[in-house]
C-alpha cells in the first residue's frame, strides 16, 4: 500500500508512524482484546461507521475515497485553545454526545493523568471522525517548549494544518516554532482566530502579526461580528453570508447562515464586498489560473465570480503554501468551528494531493479514537491506523517489508526524479526522512527505590525513551549514577510522574542541573604513547595532535589529518581514531561537560603491527584530553529566548526581576493593552521563575521560553559556577 500512516502499539501506549516517519502519540492501548472499547466516565457517540458496536459499513471505515480523507494536526503556542478546538470538532462532527472541558480534565484528547492536572497537552492525540462525508484523521499537539518534538514527529505524518492563534495575542513565541517546524515540512495550513470573544480580542491586530512575525500572506476568508463581548458570528466572505448562533444554545449547533442583504446589513455588506474583491485580487495574484478565470470572463464584476471558483482556488494556493486562509471564531463559546471543518475539507488537501510513494503491508491494524481503539482488516492510500507489536521500532525508523523491497523502491524514485528533473532526491526523502532531535539543555540523577529495582527502573526509562526521544538517559562514569536528561523543568517532572503511575516505581530525582557545554581559547599540541602487552601481543600507538578553537559553531569535532598520515591510513584505524576523539569530547576537564567549536589535526601516528583498534581509540583519546587539560578553557552556557506578556502596572518589577537574572532585553512591545518583553536570559537563571513570575504579577503574567544558543560564560561568573560545583562556596 502506498501512502499509509501506521501508529505502533508497544506495552502502555501506541507511537504513531508514517512509513517513513514514526510520530509519537498517547493513545493507551489495552491489548488482551482488540476490539472497541469504551472509557467509563464520558458519553462517546457512534464511531464512524459504527451503529452501536454493528459496523454500519466496514468498507467505509476501511476504504474510504482517498479524495475524501483529510490528515491534519492542530498546532499553536500554549493555552491558544488547540484541544478545545478539538473537543469542539469531535461534538460537531458526532464523535461525542458531550462537550469536554479542558478546565474540567474530561477532553478526549487529554486523558493522561498528568495532563488533567495540569490543563495541558503533553504528547499527541489521534483521533478518527467524519464530517459530511470526509474522513478526518486529526492529531492534537502540544503548545509547550518542552514538548517541542512532540509537534515535529507528528508533522512528518500529516497533510496539513489547523494553526490556533489567541485572537487577543496574535502570534506568540511558540507559534513561530510550530510554525517553521511546518514550513520545514511544507505542510499546506488554515489559520484559525480563536478566543474573538476574549476582552482584547482584535482581528485585525491577529491578522496583522501573521503577516509581519510570521511572513505569510493571510487570505480573509471570514471576518468575525463583533468583537470581545459583542462578538456573536461570522460573516463568510467568499459566500457573502453571515453566520450567526443562537444565543439561547449551550451547544453552538444551533446556527444560521442567511445571505447579506443591502435592506438588512448594508455595513457589513459593503465591508463583506470589499474584503472579497481585495481576496479575488490577491488569489489572482498568486494563482495564474485563477487570474485567467478573472481577467477572462469576470474583469468588469467581480459579484458574478461563483463561490466555487473561488474556493477552487483558494485550494491550490493553499497547497501551494503561498498563503494562507484565516477563519474566526471562539471555541469555548461554541461559535465558528463547523465552518472550521468545512474549510478543513474544503481547502487542506487529500493525501493523493500530497504525493508520497512509500509501499508496505501489516498484518494487525486498528482505528485511532485517541484513547480507543477498533480493529480492522486492511487499510488504503492515505489513511491514518495503528498497528501492533513492533517491539524494536523508534521514531524516525523507515518500515518496509524486506531489504529487497526498500532498495527496489529507492532505485524506482531515482529513476522518476531523473525522468523529472527533480533537484530533490526522492530516494532520500523516501527512506530517510528522520525528525531532528533537539539537545537536552537540563539533566539531574534518578535513583530506584532499591538496588533490586534498578533493573525495573532501566526498563521503564528504555520505553519511555522509545516513546520521547527528546529524553536522553547515560550513566555517570564516576558515581554510577543514572543521570535524565531532558528539555525542561516539566519535561522531567512529567517523566518523572509517569515512572509513576505507570511502572509504579517510587524514583527519586536530584537537583536539576543545567547541560553546560565547554571549548578552548587557543591551539594546544599534545603527545601521548600507549605500550601494553596483553598476553603474547604488544600494542603500542604513538600520536602527536592539536586542538583548536572553531570560529564557527560546531556540537562535534572536525578532525584533519596531516597528508603524512592520511596516505598510509586504513579505514579501521580512522574509524578507531574517529571514535577515541568523539570520546573524548564527551567530557571536558572543567565540568565534565560536552565540548565542541573544536578542531583536531593528526600531525604524527606511529601504531605496531598487531595493536588492536580498541588500543589505538584509547591512545587517542588520551592524548586529545592531555591537550584539553593545557588549553585556555572555556564554560559555555544554554541562553533562552524569552517573551514575558505583563501588563503596564507590573512591567517595571517584571524588568527589575529580570535586570538580577542576567537578562539581556531587546525590545518592548505593545500587545493591545499588554506589554510583551523580549530578549534573552540564561537558562541557570530561569529555573522556577514561573512561580517568581506569579508572585509578582498576581498571577496576570505569562512567559514563553525557547533555546537559543550557547553563550560563553564571563570569568565571573565561571569562576562562581566552578567554586559552586568544587563545594569551595
Amino acid at each position: 500500500m502506498s501512502n499509509l500512516r501506521i501508529f505502533a502499539v508497544n506495552h502502555k501506549k501506541i507511537s504513531s508512524l508514517h512509513i517513513n516517519n514514526m510520530c509519537s502519540s498517547k493513545i493507551r492501548a489495552s491489548l488482551k482484546r482488540l476490539r472497541l472499547h469504551v472509557l467509563l466516565g464520558r458519553n462517546y457517540s457512534s464511531l464512524p461507521g459504527l451503529i452501536g458496536n454493528d459496523i454500519k459499513s466496514l468498507h467505509s471505515i476501511i476504504n474510504p475515497p482517498i479524495a475524501k480523507i483529510r490528515n491534519i494536526g492542530i498546532m499553536a503556542h500554549i493555552d491558544a485553545g488547540k484541544t478545545t478546538t478539538t473537543e469542539r470538532i469531535l461534538y460537531y462532527s458526532g464523535y461525542t454526545r458531550s462537550l469536554g472541558d479542558v478546565d474540567d480534565g474530561d477532553t478526549v484528547t487529554d486523558f493522561m493523568a498528568q495532563e488533567r492536572e495540569r490543563g495541558i497537552t503533553i504528547q499527541s492525540a489521534a483521533v478518527t471522525f467524519d464530517w459530511k462525508g470526509y474522513r478526518i484523521n486529526l492529531i492534537d499537539t502540544p503548545g509547550h517548549v518542552d514538548f517541542t518534538l512532540e509537534v515535529e514527529r507528528c508533522l512528518r505524518v500529516l497533510d496539513g494544518a489547523v494553526a490556533v492563534f489567541d485572537a487577543s495575542a496574535g502570534v506568540e513565541a511558540q507559534t513561530l516554532t510550530v510554525w517553521r517546524q511546518a514550513d520545514k515540512h511544507k505542510i499546506p495550513r488554515i489559520c484559525f482566530l480563536n478566543k474573538m470573544d476574549k476582552i482584547g480580542a482584535s482581528f485585525n491586530y491577529a491578522v496583522e502579526s501573521i503577516r509581519e512575525k510570521l511572513k505569510a500572506k493571510p487570505l480573509l476568508l471570514q471576518l468575525p461580528i463583533g468583537e470581545g463581548k459583542t462578538f456573536k458570528g461570522v460573516a463568510d466572505v467568499v459566500s457573502k453570508e453571515k453566520l450567526l448562533w443562537n444565543s439561547n444554545s449551550d451547544d453552538g449547533k444551533d446556527f444560521e447562515r442567511k445571505p447579506l442583504l443591502e435592506m438588512s446589513d448594508p455595513e457589513l455588506l459593503k465591508e463583506i464586498t470589499e474584503a472579497r474583491n481585495a481576496l479575488i485580487e490577491q488569489v489572482a495574484d498568486l494563482d495564474d489560473e485563477f487570474a485567467d478565470l478573472v481577467l477572462g470572463e469576470f474583469s468588469e464584476n467581480f459579484d458574478l465570480l461563483p463561490a466555487e471558483k473561488l474556493q477552487t482556488a483558494v485550494h491550490r494556493v493553499t497547497l501551494a503554501q503561498t498563503a494562507v486562509p484565516v477563519l474566526c471564531g471562539s471555541a469555548l463559546k461554541n461559535k465558528g468551528v463547523q465552518p472550521l471543518l468545512d474549510a478543513i475539507t474544503m481547502y487542506l488537501p487529500s493525501p493523493e494531493e500530497r504525493n508520497y510513494e512509500f509501499l508496505e503491508r501489516i498484518s494487525r491494524l486498528l482505528l485511532p479514537f485517541a484513547d480507543q481503539h477498533v480493529e480492522i482488516p486492511s487499510l488504503t492510500a492515505g489513511n491514518i491506523a495503528l498497528t501492533v507489536g513492533l517491539k524494536n521500532t523508534a521514531t524516525g525508523d523507515t518500515i518496509v517489508s524486506s531489504k529487497s523491497s526498500a532498495l527496489a523502491a529507492c532505485r524506482r524514485a531515482e529513476r522518476e526524479g531523473e525522468k523529472k528533473h527533480r533537484q530533490n532526491n526522492e530516494a532520500e526523502r523516501l527512506l530517510l526522512a528522520g525528525v531532528e532531535i533537539p539537545e537536552p539543555v537540563f539533566f539531574c540523577t534518578i535513583e530506584p527505590p532499591s538496588v533490586a529495582k534498578q533493573p525495573d527502573l532501566d526498563h521503564a526509562l528504555k520505553c519511555l525513551q522509545r516513546e520521547d526521544p527528546s529524553l536522553k538517559v547515560k550513566l555517570d562514569p564516576d558515581s554510577g549514577q543514572t543521570i535524565l536528561c531532558g528539555m525542561g523543568e516539566l519535561h522531567i517532572e512529567i517523566i518523572h510522574d509517569r515512572i509513576k503511575r505507570e511502572y509504579g516505581l517510587e524514583t527519586y530525582l536530584g537537583p536539576l542541573q543545567v547541560a553546560y557545554r565547554e571549548t578552548i581559547l587557543n591551539s594546544v599540541r599534545a603527545t601521548d604513547t600507549l605500550d601494553r602487552t596483553l598476553g603474547d601481543r604488544r600494542h603500542l600507538v604513538t600520536v602527536e595532535l592539536e586542538a583548536k578553537s572553531l570560529e564557527t559553531s560546531s556540537l562535534l569535532p572536525v578532525i584533519e589529518y596531516a597528508a603524512s598520515v592520511a596516505e598510509n591510513l586504513s579505514q579501521a584505524s580512522r574509524e578507531a581514531i574517529e571514535n577515541g576523539l568523539h570520546s573524548a569530547c564527551l567530557q571536558g576537564p572543567l565540568l565534565g561537560s560536552p565540548i565542541q567549536d573544536v578542531a583536531i589535526t593528526l600531525h604524527s601516528l606511529v601504531i605496531h603491527p598487531g595493536t588492536s583498534t580498541a588500543m589505538i581509540s584509547a591512545c587517542v583519546s588520551r592524548c586529545l584530553q592531555k591537550a584539553l587539560k593545557k588549553a585556555d578553557k572555556q564554560i559555555l552556557e544554554p541562553l533562552m529566548n524569552l517573551e514575558v506578556t505583563v501588563t503596564r502596572d507590573y512591567l517595571s518589577p517584571v524588568l527589575a526581576d529580570l535586570a538580577q537574572r542576567r537578562g539581556n532585553i531587546q525590545e518592548i512591545q505593545t500587545r493591545q493593552d499588554n506589554k510583551v518583553v523580549i530578549g534573552f536570559v540564561p537558562l541557570a537563571e530561569i529555573m522556577g521563575y514561573s512561580t517568581v513570575l506569579r508572585t509578582l504579577t498576581s498571577g496576570s503574567a505569562t512567559f514563553a521560553l525557547e533555546l537559543s544558543d550557547y553563550q560563553a560564560m564571563n570569568p565571573q561568573d565561571q569562576s562562581t559556577l566552578l567554586s559552586q560545583r568544587s563545594g569551595l562556596s
